[in-house]
This record gives structure tokens, sequence and C-alpha cells, in this order.
């Protein structure tokens, strides 16, 4: 085991299982990568594999919680710290840095000041290919504000009882057929098969994600144990949300770089899907989770953020940098509101 292998070597520090959790997300980042040669468009790999990968820490959390009878508010804390990152803060700043165009802009012909035009046909990074990313892209976005939705619908009670977890984990796998039936259609349509390498990927992915987990298990168990100071037990929920976000960071820095704003936008969007209504409805299957007024309001704050990325994407075809300025100055009010106030 990863934990006795530390011990022995006199390495079991917090900031050597934090090296250990960000180098399995890098290995991960690595062959979800190649899986786009294996038979995987863009927007399906980030809606269904990138969002099991930079959330199974959430869901890992969550199975400690549960293990370990944790608090409910922790859980709640964990997973909204978790989205409201993702959807402001994460896609704000690659959006800042390199612009985020899931539809590419091409100067029309006579140079300097010519109005940018759209490109027309269907070529590779844009087109019609890129029109079909943007309506992906709505349609994950439509589902956020369907789960959001049903989350504040069903705690309008004050909590989230075992009835509304299985409500909450019936729509996420519904969500999830639905995707894999349109990826295998349109592996069909392009006549794309998933080769042996895709599978052998997998198995990797798999195989760190049990490295994952006891790296996990022991840093929740070390922030537990400490009793005061802002690295303690009392901010459990928002430093473990920090901490499950560093790998949708990397993700999202990384594909940013790479001008593949249709990656960047599902894997953090995708990854919210897990959190909410996933991982709540998980933890609410075996004990109720009260509902906050600051949960509330996070959800609002949710609500709001997915709105502007679904009337950006229809307006602008992306995230232009301005708004990546004002998604990231959100953020920072939601940590001020929520942790600092």
């Amino acid at each position: 085991m990863l934990s006795d292998l530390l011990d022995t070597l006199g390495l079991a520090h917090p900031l050597t299982y934090l090296c250990v959790f960000l180098a399995i997300s890098l290995l991960m980042m690595w062959r979800l990568e190649a899986m786009l040669a294996h038979g995987l468009e863009g927007t399906a790999l980030g809606t269904l594999i990138m969002p099991y990968c930079s959330g199974l820490g959430n869901l890992i959390f969550v199975w400690i919680m549960i293990s370990h009878r944790g608090s409910p508010r922790e859980v709640l804390t964990n997973c909204l710290v978790n989205n409201v990152t993702n959807l402001t803060l994460l896609l704000g700043l690659p959006a800042l840095f390199w612009g985020l165009a899931v539809i590419p802009v091409k100067v029309a012909a006579g140079g300097k000041g010519k109005k940018p035009v759209r490109p027309a046909k269907s070529v590779k990074g844009g087109g019609t290919e890129s029109q079909l990313n943007r309506l992906s892209l709505l349609l994950t976005l439509a589902a956020v504000v369907f789960f959001t939705g049903a989350v504040w619908a069903l705690g309008r009670d004050g909590k989230l009882d075992q009835t509304d977890g299985l409500i909450l984990i019936g729509l996420f796998l519904f969500w999830q057929c639905f995707q894999v039936f349109d990826v295998l259609k349109h592996n069909v349509r392009q006549r794309v098969s998933l080769g042996l390498m895709f599978y052998v990927d997998l198995l990797v992915v798999l195989a760190c994600a049990y490295v994952m987990y006891e790296t996990i298990d022991w840093l929740v168990t070390w922030l537990s144990a400490q009793k005061s100071g802002f690295i303690s037990r009392d901010n459990l929920g928002w430093l473990t949300g920090w901490l499950m976000v560093l790998p949708n960071a990397m993700l999202a820095l990384y594909w940013g770089w790479k001008r593949r704003a249709d990656v960047v936008y599902t894997s953090q969007v995708g990854d919210g899907h897990i959190c909410i209504p996933l991982c709540l409805g998980l933890f609410a299957l075996v004990k109720p989770l009260p509902v906050t007024a600051f949960f509330q309001s996070g959800l609002i704050i949710l609500l709001g953020s997915t709105v502007v990325h679904g009337i950006l994407l229809l307006l602008t075809g992306g995230l232009p940098r301005w708004a990546g300025a004002l998604l990231t100055v959100a953020y920072g009010w939601f940590v001020w509101q929520g942790l600092l106030r």
C-alpha cells in the first residue's frame, strides 16, 4: 500500500501526499489526451471521460465521509466549492489568458479593419464541427440548470433525504445514458471504433484511481485531526473542495493553452455533474443533508453563471476575455461571502 511505503521511507507528510495526488492527476491527463486518437472526439472526451477522472476525488471524498460518519455540512460545502470553482474561476482564467473560442473567428479578406466573419466550411476546428460542439455544450449547460434546479426544489423543505438522493442519482444516470448513446451514434456515423489502446488507457486510469483513493483518505484523515488554524477540520469542506479542483485546474489551463475550448468547457461543466447531483445523491442515501442558506446562495451563483455561459455561447461563440475577468471576480466574491466574511 502507498501509505505503508511512504511511512517506511519516512515521507508521510501532507506535501508528499499532495505531490502524489497531483502526479497521478497529470498521468490521467496524459492518457486522456491519448484517448482522442482512440475513438473519442473532443466533446465526448470532456463530457464522459474527464468528469469521472477529475471528479473522482469528490466521489472518493463522499465515500470516505460515509464510511467515517462525516459531517453532511462538509459534503455540501465540498460539492458547492467544486461546482462554483469550475463554472467561474476555472473557466474564467483560461478565457482571461487565451480566450475560449468554441467557434473560431477568421478575419475577412482585405486585411486590417475588416469585420471578422465566422467560417462556413466544414473544416476541422471550424464550421460545422464547431457548430455541433457549441450545440453539445449548450445541452450540457442545460443539464446543469436542470440538476441545480432539481437540488433547489428538492431541498426547499430544508434537507435532502433518501428519496431525494434516489431522484438525483436517477437524473444523473439518465443523462449519462443519453451521452453514451450520443457518442456511440457519432462513432457509427464517422466509422470510428474504440481500439485496444483505449482499454489499456482505461486500465491505467483505474490504477490511478486506487492511488488517488489512498492519497485522499490520508489527507482527509490528517485534516480531520487538525483542531485549530485555517488548515484544520473546521474548514474541511473548503480545503477538500479546493484540493479536488486542482486536477480540473490543470486540465483547464492545459487545454486552454492547447486552444481546445470545447474540451475546457465540457471538462469543467461535466465535472460539475459529478458533484451535483451524483455526490449529493449518494450521500443522501445514507444520511440526510441539511440545506443551509449558504448552499442556497451558492445554487443561485451556479444558475447565474450557467445562464451567462449559455448566452455568451449563443451570441459570441465562446467566452471572451472580459467575461473571464468578471467570472474570476465573481469567484472572489463567493469566497469572501462564504469563508472570509
